[in-house]
């Protein structure tokens, strides 16, 4: 099968990274940390959503021109962002999500873009102008009872109530901040409920789809964040000299990295087959969505190793920019199933037994 990202998909990835490019430095990735300017990530945010990243998955027509639900986030420069959805389907998430994750910028891109946005057009809520602007932050868990991302500073978070999925506003919520080995992902356990929420969806179904969704999004964003750790590390080794010559003449290095791009040449076709299966409601989607995570989070896992690695004492200072990207890295690898949960469920589907630690038995 050959695959290839369609024009209007790859505009729309470009126009998100010329975007990232000008205004997702290293400082904007640090301000999402617990006691940074997180104004400044909300600030790229919406201009995100200007030129259209929130609504891609939203139809076309849906934003309608209320702005309500969520204390709102004005200020700051950028668009005053898009109020209306793009209409694209599932094939569009592989490259957006890999612009959004080689920034590295610290927002629910997987949780708004990929399965929050578009379950509030669905369900016709009226919080969706606000999301799709960027002025109120999104945030959605599908596991219950788990810490949600980005939950200690969204303004809308849904979480699973028994069978469905319901939305809820921030006061409408107790959170309990949790520790992450990425501190920019804000996680925060959902313990009370205010409110009644809105339902977003119900039925296991519906919520297979959105889980499915959130999968493909979160395998495309280690893919991103792969690229730009490898991307850093080869810079760094033709840089770097010791015994007069640069570190990536060395034999091993140069073995290492082209283990790393191997890895990352296997894992993005992945990607884009599940992406193009979900658009086609392929029967085996589900398989190849798992299959796209797992090569994804062993690639991004592989590539924040070697990238440590292969800078020396320095990759392992968490100052160093390198460990915005292996952070987020090793998060999301676990985030949406980790690689022994999606192996089971392919060896569950093709009728090989059950994985344990990795191994089919």
């Amino acid at each position: 099968m050959r695959l290839a990202v369609a024009e209007r998909d790859a505009a729309l990835a470009e126009a998100a990274g010329e975007v990232l490019a000008k205004q997702a430095g290293a400082e904007q990735i640090r301000a999402g940390w617990p006691g940074g300017r997180v104004e400044a990530v909300d600030a790229v945010w919406r201009t995100l959503a200007g030129v259209g990243v929130t609504g891609a998955l939203v139809p076309e027509g849906s934003g309608g021109s209320g702005d309500s639900g969520g204390s709102g986030r004005s200020g700051g420069s950028g668009s005053s962002g898009s109020s209306d959805g793009l209409g694209l389907d599932e094939n569009a998430i592989p490259p957006l999500m890999e612009a959004l994750g080689r920034s590295g910028l610290p927002v629910p891109a997987a949780e708004t873009v990929a399965v929050g946005a578009p379950l509030l057009a669905a369900a016709g809520a009226p919080q969706l102008p606000a999301v799709l602007r960027g002025s109120a932050l999104l945030t959605v868990s599908l596991t219950p009872d788990a810490p949600v991302p980005f939950a200690a500073r969204a303004d809308l978070i849904a979480v699973p109530d028994g069978d469905g999925l319901r939305l809820y506003t921030r006061d409408e919520v107790e959170l309990e901040p949790v520790d992450s080995v990425d501190g920019s992902r804000r996680l925060a356990r959902v313990n009370s409920l205010a409110g009644s929420g809105l339902l977003l969806a119900e039925g296991p179904a519906e919520l297979a789809v959105a889980y499915r969704h959130g999968v493909l999004a979160t395998a495309a964003l280690l893919i991103g964040l792969s690229e730009r750790m490898l991307e850093l590390t080869v810079a760094h080794v033709r840089e770097r000299h010791q015994f007069g010559v640069p570190v990536g003449s060395f034999q091993a290095v140069k073995h290492a990295l082209a283990d790393v791009e191997l890895a990352l040449r296997f894992a993005r076709p992945a990607v884009l087959a599940a992406g193009w299966a979900q658009t086609a409601a392929d029967p085996e989607a589900a398989v190849r969505t798992s299959m796209a995570k797992v090569l994804a989070s062993d690639a991004a896992r592989k590539t924040a190793r070697t990238a440590i690695q292969c800078h020396g004492a320095m990759g392992y200072t968490t100052e160093y920019d390198l460990h915005l990207y292996a952070k987020r890295a090793w998060a999301l690898a676990a985030d949406w199933g980790g690689p022994v949960q999606h192996r089971e469920f392919i060896a569950e589907r093709l009728g090989l037994g059950i994985v344990s630690e990795g191994a089919i038995t």
